[in-house]
């Protein structure tokens, strides 16, 4: 079999530009959009659906269709990984599921944002509810089987953690452009109006995601760089034997951690720069941005220092540097520093530990991955990284609860206002729990065997040669 060149690895990773576009649109559009703000109504913003907490007393119909829809996305997670370890296709496992997907995820990602109804209407509700389905639908099929070729590419250490650090690099490229509507819708809003002047927007960042989603499908033969037999196992007995996984399981137990601490924080920047830092709310894409573009700067090195390190002792570095970043959130206004000062020094102190959590924990399921099909003689990468994939969603959906419960106390909450009120208090708390989510995940860690891992990686190698 052949071995990725580094272009082909370059070329790889554009797949993951695309869809973290589609997936940035969503994270950052999708509640604004819906849920507008008294401001943006009186800027035009339509609203589309009843606002408020209306269901149960603490829930939007928003939060509710989305619960809803992580339910159906948790089951389809294992159900496309499943259907793509066992997929004989001629192509390959993978490239075909990534291909029917990039189209029709672009296509429903715009649609999202298109409920047909100019007023509060249950027709909008339904549209919604069906397409974030279909969404968080293809978004699986593309997204599984392309985590899946992380291992599969990636034939030594030096190779996973190019694509690890490559895919990363396009990762928050991705996500920053889905940030560009701040600005440019802007300037389309007098010409098109409040909610064409995004859905433009949305439209040409789905036009170049599709692009570069089919990239990869098309450039790359996985036949010339795989040659692995499909599992044999049906969905509930693969994903059983993956949670059978020592390893993979004390993995996936620290990573719900850091998935919970790191969405507290990512949630809770705008208000921590508007309620704690007291500083205008476009300083918050100067921090991100700011800690973004940082971050990148140390990516070169982190191979380096896996060889050196290894894995398991830089993760848990990462995990303590940010708790220190988040340590100096819960000190705003409490030392008599300004709130820029505290802001810098976040993005600053965070920049590294981000480095290391945005590139190594992939490889490290790659890791175990490999290690496990050596032992049981199955490959079933797809369902490894789905279950990954699935701890992933599972502390993000576990943060916003902890988030919207915390982040109000020591305030009233206007149940008929879409406008999370926020206290100084309550974000500290936040940011307290944040601190303690990211030293649970280090403790966690500590109890994973690389050692064992890697030996069996090599002992494998060493048969081989």
């Amino acid at each position: 079999m052949k071995r990725l060149s580094k272009k082909q690895m370059i070329i790889f990773s554009i797949g993951q530009l695309g869809w973290s576009t589609l997936s940035g649109i969503i994270g950052a559009w999708f509640v604004t959009f819906y849920l507008p703000t008294q401001g943006d109504i009186e800027a035009g913003a339509t609203q589309y659906i009843t606002p408020g907490l209306v269901v149960l007393g603490f829930l939007t119909i928003l939060g509710l269709i989305t619960a809803l829809s992580r339910v159906f996305d948790a089951v389809t997670d294992p159900l496309i990984a499943s259907l793509s370890d066992r997929s004989t296709n001629k192509r390959g496992r993978r490239i075909p599921f990534m291909q029917y997907a990039a189209v029709p995820l672009s296509v429903v990602t715009v649609l999202l944002f298109c409920a047909p109804v100019e007023d509060i209407s249950g027709v909008n509700v339904a549209w919604i509810s069906g397409f974030v389905v279909l969404f968080y639908l293809f978004m699986t099929m593309y997204c599984t089987p392309y985590n899946a070729l992380i291992s599969e590419f990636g034939k030594t250490q030096d190779d996973r953690m190019f694509i690890s650090t490559a895919i990363s690099l396009t990762f928050f490229a991705g996500t920053m452009l889905a940030y560009t509507p701040f600005v440019f819708s802007g300037m389309l809003r007098q010409a098109v109006g409040f909610g064409w002047s995004y859905r433009i927007c949305f439209i040409v960042l789905a036009a170049i995601a599709c692009v570069c989603m089919l990239l990869p499908t098309f450039l790359l033969k996985e036949k010339e760089f795989v040659d692995t037999k499909p599992s044999q196992s049906d969905m509930f007995k693969s994903l059983a034997s993956t949670f059978k996984n020592r390893e993979f399981r004390v993995f996936a137990g620290s990573d719900i951690m850091y998935w919970i601490g790191l969405t507290l924080f990512q949630t809770g920047l705008p208000f921590f720069v508007k309620v704690s830092m007291d500083l205008d709310e476009s300083y918050t894409m100067i921090f991100m941005g700011g800690m973004t573009i940082l971050s990148a700067v140390f990516y070169p090195f982190v191979s380096g220092l896996v060889r050196k390190f290894g894995k398991k002792k830089l993760v848990i570095c990462g995990f303590l540097g940010l708790a220190l970043a988040y340590l100096f959130t819960v000190l705003i206004g409490v030392l008599p520093l300004p709130g820029v000062v505290f802001g810098v020094l976040i993005c600053v102190i965070a920049a590294f530990p981000m480095a290391l959590l945005g590139i190594i924990p992939q490889s490290v399921v790659a890791d175990v991955a490999e290690a496990d099909g050596i032992v049981t003689g199955e490959n079933r990468e797809g369902m490894f990284f789905a279950a990954r994939t699935f701890a992933m969603k599972w502390g993000q959906a576990i943060a916003m609860l902890v988030f919207t419960s915390l982040a109000i106390i020591g305030t009233t909450q206007n149940t008929n206002s879409n406008e999370i009120t926020a206290s100084s208090l309550g974000l500290r708390i936040v940011a307290i729990a944040a601190v303690v989510f990211c030293v649970l995940g280090a403790v966690i860690l500590g109890l994973y065997n690389e050692k064992k891992i890697m030996r069996t990686i090599q002992d494998k190698k060493s048969v081989a040669e």
